[in-house]
C-alpha cells in the first residue's frame, strides 16, 4: 500500500516540478541550469559533491525529459510494475533535480521525499518485513520530535509561551483561505494550539514506538494535525506525504478494516451511479490490473527459488540499514543541542558523506513564527506610470483571496517569502527576475497575473506589510488583506539591466 501512495506522491511532485522547472532553471529561467554545471566541472568537485545526473547533459530538452520520465516511473510504480525499482531511479532522478534546482528544491519536504523513497526501495510487497516496518516508524518519529524540539528551542519562546498561533495563520508563506478565519479565532484558542502543538510532536513522537492502540491513537491525532495544515496552509506534497507515512502506525487488520469500508462506499457508490457502459468499463479495468499484477509479479519466481539463503541476507540487510539509520540520525541530530564532543568522529564523517545524498535528514519545522509579513511587489514602467504586477499566488490585491493549490507547490512564490523576511539582501533569482522582466518578459510572464510589457523602461521591487483584514473590512469590503509600504523602493533602469 505505502509503494502507491509513495508513487502518487512522486507523481504530484513531478507534475508540479514539470509545470514550472524551465522557469526555474531552463536556460531562460531564474537559475539557469548550464553556467552552475560548467561551475561545478571548472571547480574539480563530481558527483559525490553534486550528486546530479545533469553533470552529463544539461539542455533544456534533458531538464524537461527528466521531469516526464519521473512521471512515467510512479505511473509504473501505481500500476504495481516493479515498485522498489522504480522508487529507487524515482530517488535518483529527484536528487538530481534536488541539486539541479538549488535553493528552489531546498525544503525539508524535498528531503522527507528522498528519505521515504530510498527506504522504500528495501520495504517488500508480498511478506513481513518488521525490520523495515520499524525504520519507517523511526523516521516518523524523528520527523515530529525533532519538529518538537525546535519549537522548544524557539529563542523567543512563542510556543512555549503560546503566541506562535496567534501570528503562524497570518505570516505562513502562502496560506489558504480558512488561514484568514482561523486568525480570528479567540487568543485563548491560539494559545491552546501553540502548547498543544508543541505537547503533540514531543509526546506523540514517542507513541509512534508504542503498542498497536497507541499507534491507533497517534495516527488519528496527526492525520487530524495534517488535514488542519491542509486547510489552513499550502506546503504542497508535505502534509500529504507525512499522512502516508501513518501507514506504518496501523496493523494489516486496521488496513483491512479501513479498505473494506472504502470498498463498500465505491460498491454503494456504484451500485446508485453505474450504467451498463460503466460497468463494462469498470470490468475492463479490473482485467487490465489483472494483467499489470501477473506482469509485476513474473520475476518473483525467481526470488523464490533462493530460498532460506535470500531470505537471510534480505534480514541481515534490513538490520544494517535500521543500524545505520538510527546511529546517523541521532548524531546528526546532536548538532542541534551544541553537543559536538557527544558526536563520534567516525559517525561524523559517514554524516558528511551522505549529506550531499539527503538520504538521512534532520526535520526541524517552524522554530519559531515570523511576527510581520513582508511581501515584495514588482513593478514596470513605460516611462510616464509604475504598473503593480501581481503574483499569481502571493496576497497582491488585497480584496484577492488566499489561494488553494497544495499538494502543488509553486516554488518561486513560496521562496519570495523567505525574501520577504530578509529584504536587505536581494537574492541571485531576484536579481535574476528583474533583468528577465526586462529584457526577455515572456520567461517570467507565467509567474504573474498582470501581464508583462514587451519593452519597460525600468523595473522595482515595493515592499508592503500584510495583515489580514478584519471581520468588518471583509463584510463590508470584501478585503482579506490590508497592506502598507514598510520600506524604500529598489529601482533599476532596463537599459542597466540588459
Amino acid at each position: 500500500m505505502f509503494h502507491r501512495l509513495l508513487a502518487l506522491i512522486f507523481l504530484i511532485a513531478w507534475v508540479s516540478l514539470g509545470s514550472q522547472v524551465g522557469l526555474l532553471i531552463g536556460s531562460h529561467g531564474l537559475l539557469p541550469l548550464e553556467p552552475f554545471v560548467h561551475a561545478i566541472h571548472g571547480s574539480g568537485l563530481g558527483f559525490g559533491r553534486f550528486p546530479t545526473l545533469f553533470l552529463y547533459g544539461a539542455s533544456d530538452a534533458a531538464i524537461h525529459a527528466g521531469v516526464w520520465l519521473g512521471a512515467a516511473l510512479s505511473l509504473l510504480a501505481l500500476a504495481g510494475v516493479r515498485p522498489r525499482l522504480c522508487a529507487l531511479a524515482s530517488v535518483v532522478l529527484y536528487l538530481s533535480y534536488t541539486v539541479a534546482c538549488r535553493s528552489f528544491l531546498g525544503f525539508q519536504w524535498d528531503n522527507l521525499l528522498l528519505e521515504c523513497g530510498a527506504l522504500a526501495v528495501f520495504l517488500p510487497r508480498d511478506r513481513p518485513a518488521r525490520v523495515i516496518h520499524l525504520v519507517f516508524r523511526l523516521l516518523l518519529f524523528k520527523l515530529y520530535f525533532e519538529s518538537g524540539l525546535a519549537k522548544l528551542q524557539s529563542p523567543i519562546h512563542d510556543w512555549l509561551n503560546g503566541s506562535a498561533m496567534t501570528f503562524y495563520y497570518e505570516t505562513a508563506p502562502l496560506p489558504a483561505p480558512l488561514a484568514w478565519y482561523a486568525y480570528h479565532l479567540p487568543t485563548w484558542w491560539h494559545h491552546l494550539e501553540s502548547r498543544g502543538t508543541l505537547c503533540l510532536e514531543l509526546g506523540g513522537a514517542f507513541a509512534v514506538l508504542g503498542p498497536r492502540k497507541v499507534r491507533l491513537g497517534a495516527a488519528v491525532a496527526f492525520t487530524v494535525f495534517q488535514v488542519v495544515n491542509i486547510a489552513t496552509a499550502n506546503y504542497g506534497f508535505f502534509a500529504y506525504l507525512a499522512i502516508a507515512l501513518h501507514v506504518f502506525l496501523l496493523t494489516d487488520r486496521d488496513i483491512a478494516r479501513a479498505w473494506a469500508s472504502v470498498r463498500a462506499i465505491a460498491r454503494h457508490a456504484r451500485r446508485r451511479l453505474a450504467t451498463d457502459a460503466l460497468r463494462r468499463l469498470w470490468a475492463r479495468g479490473r482485467l487490465a490490473r489483472r494483467r499489470w499484477v501477473r506482469l509485476a509479479s513474473a520475476p518473483r519466481v525467481l526470488e523464490r527459488a533462493g530460498g532460506p539463503w535470500l531470505e537471510r541476507g534480505r534480514t541481515a540487510t534490513a538490520a544494517l540499514l535500521a543500524g545505520v539509520f538510527v546511529l546517523v540520525s541521532l548524531n546528526t541530530g546532536l548538532r542541534h543541542f551544541d553537543a559536538p564532543g557527544r558526536r563520534s568522529a567516525a559517525l561524523t564523517s559517514l554524516s558528511d558523506a551522505l549529506a550531499p545524498f539527503r538520504l538521512i535528514n534532520t526535520y526541524y519545522l517552524f522554530t519559531s513564527v515570523t511576527r510581520r509579513r513582508i511581501e515584495p511587489t514588482f513593478e514596470t514602467t513605460d516611462g510616464a506610470r509604475w504598473v503593480e504586477h501581481d503574483l499569481r499566488y502571493k496576497p497582491g490585491p488585497v480584496d484577492r483571496a488566499p489561494p488553494l493549490v497544495a499538494p502543488h507547490q509553486p516554488r518561486v512564490d513560496f521562496l519570495l517569502w523567505f525574501y520577504g523576511l530578509r529584504f536587505e539582501r536581494m537574492p541571485p533569482y531576484v536579481q535574476t527576475l528583474l533583468e528577465r522582466m526586462c529584457a526577455d518578459p515572456q520567461a517570467v510572464d507565467p509567474l504573474f497575473t498582470t501581464p508583462l510589457p514587451p519593452a519597460p523602461k525600468a523595473v522595482r521591487v515595493v515592499f508592503y506589510a500584510y495583515r489580514f483584514s478584519t471581520p468588518r473590512d471583509k463584510r463590508e469590503r470584501g478585503a482579506w488583506w490590508t497592506r502598507q509600504q514598510v520600506a524604500a523602493t529598489r529601482e533599476a533602469s532596463c537599459a542597466a539591466l540588459r
